[in-house]
């Protein structure tokens, strides 16, 4: 999947292919509610905080990996920057770590924060975004990555947030995704989920 150039950007591209248990390290096991074979990895175009273009890495659920190309296409032609897009396996699937490195990642089999159910991203159907200029902000007021606290006010407008009805939500709601920045508690400015 490609796109023209625009705005004096390279053109988007983007890349699905299949993903192997090996490759998704110790973000899967066995007993995860979708196996590999369920998942894509997307290579694509990404624009940096630095405004060069990068690769990034994303896995998700087959049945979304088109959309998810075609909305970070939208993102990138958007300007939209990410500071950093690797899969959670090099980070040992911890959570904590790949936020607090504000790594933008979907595909992770855990739990969801605080419960025991399982998380959207254990399903491939969840993706965090600028985790740190987007914190998660638990019902006690935590706030996840600790780094992201400054973010909690939303006035700001550093590159990277997340706003209410932006081109970002925009980009993901037209597609059926919702957006955690609109929950009440917690309240999750990184995350977006098709259910």
């Amino acid at each position: 999947m490609d796109g023209p150039g625009a705005a004096g950007l390279p053109p988007y591209v983007a890349f699905i292919q299949p993903v192997t248990a090996e490759r998704l390290g110790k973000s899967w096991r066995e007993g995860c509610p979708v196996g590999p074979d369920q998942l894509r990895l997307i290579n694509l175009s990404v624009l940096g905080f630095d405004g060069k273009v990068y690769r990034g890495e994303l896995i998700v659920n087959a049945a979304v990996a088109t959309e998810v190309a075609r909305t970070f296409a939208d993102l990138y032609f958007d300007r939209f920057p990410i500071q950093r897009m690797e899969t959670v396996e090099k980070f040992d699937a911890d959570d904590d770590k790949s936020m607090a490195a504000n790594n933008t990642s979907a595909f992770n089999c855990r739990p969801i924060t605080g419960g025991t159910a399982w998380s959207n991203h254990s399903y491939g159907r969840a993706i965090d975004i600028n985790t740190v200029q987007n914190p998660y902000i638990s019902g006690s007021g935590a706030v996840y990555p600790p780094n992201g606290a400054p973010y909690v006010d939303r006035t700001r407008t550093d590159p990277g947030l997340i706003h209410a009805g932006d081109h970002t939500v925009q980009a993901f709601a037209s597609r059926g995704w919702e957006w955690g920045g609109y929950w009440d508690s917690p309240i999750d400015y990184q995350h977006f989920e098709k259910p």
